[in-house]
């Protein structure tokens, strides 16, 4: 089964542990350094929505952007909740198409790294190059190739009174790629049903994803560690990247 389906329901659950707040306070500081105040975002692979929200309660008018429906609809229904809704769109990043551009675009928890093919991920900087205004902002993370590297042969379980879920990491050196072989058992009344999901996540080099940047048109260019105003040090298991649209005055 493809990633994030069956899992989608018990997401929240398994990921409680997550710091959304923390990470949206590092775009926050990033956009101040940058001058900026944005009005519109888009929060790309958004997953069950929790940046999407927390930005759009920051008072942006937010689009959430994900592959996978039985993500959004959970996200949609967090929403209901949130006065300044944001808007659900089902698409692919690489065929990224939004009806009005955005001041801000932000890639959290290194989704950009589920594009496996390099042509896709350059194809969708680009697509999102083309989503953003004028001087507009690109936030992302992803994983470093010497975390996934690390992953390989790893076991990690994760699990609550209703759901437990079993992964298995495995690292291929000739696709440069890492699977996550994952086992769900979710409560169903007083039985459990079991389910398989296999994400994928390519380990993109610091180098490679700067050229892609570069070649969409990008400038203004930096690298930071995790959720840190430094450079990336040896062994960093999370990086941030930032570029603006256009020259910037």
């Amino acid at each position: 089964m493809d990633a994030y389906h069956a899992l989608a329901v018990s997401y929240d659950r398994l990921t409680n542990d997550v710091d959304y707040k923390a990470t949206v306070e590092f775009y926050m500081q990033i956009l101040e350094k940058e001058g900026l105040k944005p009005r519109t975002a888009v929060d790309l692979a958004c997953g069950t929505g929790s940046v999407a929200l927390l930005l759009a309660q920051m008072g942006m008018q937010v689009t959430g952007v994900d592959l996978s429906e039985e993500m959004l609809a959970v996200a949609f229904q967090k929403s209901l909740e949130q006065e300044n809704r944001p808007l659900f769109v089902c698409q692919p990043l690489q065929n990224l198409h939004l009806p009005v551009a955005v001041d801000l675009a932000v890639c959290a928890l290194d989704s950009l790294d589920y594009i496996t093919d390099p042509e896709d991920c350059a194809q969708a900087i680009k697509r999102i190059y083309k989503a953003l205004n004028p001087g507009g902002c690109f936030i992302f993370d992803v994983n470093t190739p010497e975390k996934l590297k690390a992953m390989d042969g790893q076991v990690f379980v994760d699990e609550d009174e209703d759901v437990f879920c079993l992964w298995r990491g495995e690292f291929d050196p000739q696709t440069n790629i890492c699977s996550y072989g994952m086992d769900l058992f979710q409560r169903q009344g007083k039985l459990w049903e079991r389910s398989f999901e296999e994400h994928r996540e390519y380990a993109y080099s610091q180098a490679q994803l700067l050229g892609y940047l570069k070649d969409a048109g990008f400038t203004h260019i930096a690298v930071y560690a995790d959720r840190r105003f430094e450079a990336p040090a040896e062994g960093e298991q999370r990086i941030y990247f930032k570029a603006r649209k256009g020259k910037i005055k």
